[in-house]
């Protein structure tokens, strides 16, 4: 009986010892404040790059006036016969960024070329210093480059199974580069006896404001890639032209003969989009 007392007792000082320890443990633990979660970090989401060809259907603002000028001196305007500006191709590249599902921008460098053509007669002596009931009947031929950049932002009206039509409108500056008019004259008259000799007349360069206005519908190629058909209403703003021949330059000439009406462009423009990342 004694024994079995003892026994007992000791198993019971055993458990009040390990509930104890267990007590003590628990005290020693530290509850930390649950961490946030880490999460992913998408670097360059939103950027593309961009690539187009534009066909113009249509280009306007050949100039229409020249400068006659007259040793004194005196500058008398005249009016060509017919005139106009030859400009097919044009062609762009560019990186953009989609702020939201609607509204993105770009930059683009753009590039075109082309040819004036003029056709205009005088009733001045053909060459200057012949006979005495001569005219001359002259054609003009110059060819030009363009040299743009443009900051354009676009609304997206929503993707519908893969369509997304858009609206756009950018602004910058162009640089066009005339280069040398060259210019064929042809004697008028019955007592012409040579041909009039060709004369050229140096191109001038500048930068032009220039702003557009677009509309198109892009398709998704892939989840990166899609595809751009598009209309481009763009105006280039007025400017010089060319300045005076050598032989007028000698006899006292100076500032511009010929000055252009802008470039008035509409386009057709099909391009890849790809969007980065």
């Amino acid at each position: 009986m004694f024994t079995r007392i003892a026994v007992t007792s000791c198993i019971a000082a055993l458990a009040g010892l390990a509930a104890s320890a267990q007590a003590a443990d628990l005290d020693e633990v530290i509850y930390a404040p649950e961490l946030p979660m880490t999460q992913p970090v998408e670097i360059g989401s939103g950027w593309y790059l961009r690539g187009d060809l534009g066909y113009s259907l249509e280009t306007r603002g050949a100039a229409t006036n020249y400068s006659i000028f007259t040793p004194g001196p005196t500058y008398t305007g005249a009016a060509y016969n017919s005139s106009s500006l030859d400009s097919d191709w044009s062609g762009s590249l560019g990186v953009g960024y989609n702020f939201t599902d609607y509204l993105r921008g770009d930059l683009t460098f753009d590039y075109t070329d082309g040819t004036f053509s003029g056709a205009r007669s005088s009733a001045g002596l053909c060459p200057a210093g012949g006979p005495v009931g001569t005219g001359c009947a002259s054609t003009d031929s110059q060819g030009f480059k363009q040299y743009g950049i443009m900051a354009n932002a676009y609304v997206d009206l929503g993707t519908f199974s893969g369509f997304t039509p858009y609206l756009g409108a950018g602004a910058g500056m162009t640089k066009v580069v005339w280069g040398t008019l060259n210019t064929a004259n042809n004697c008028t008259g019955v007592a012409c006896v040579a041909p009039a000799a060709a004369t050229a007349n140096p191109g001038q360069e500048d930068w032009r404001f220039t702003y557009a206005l677009m509309a198109g519908m892009s398709y998704d190629l892939t989840k990166n890639m899609k595809v751009d058909l598009g209309y481009k209403y763009s105006k280039i703003n007025d400017g010089a032209q060319h300045g005076h021949n050598a032989f007028d330059t000698a006899a006292g000439a100076t500032g511009t003969k010929v000055s252009d009406n802008g470039f008035e462009k509409h386009e057709v423009r099909v391009g890849l989009r790809y969007s980065l990342w």
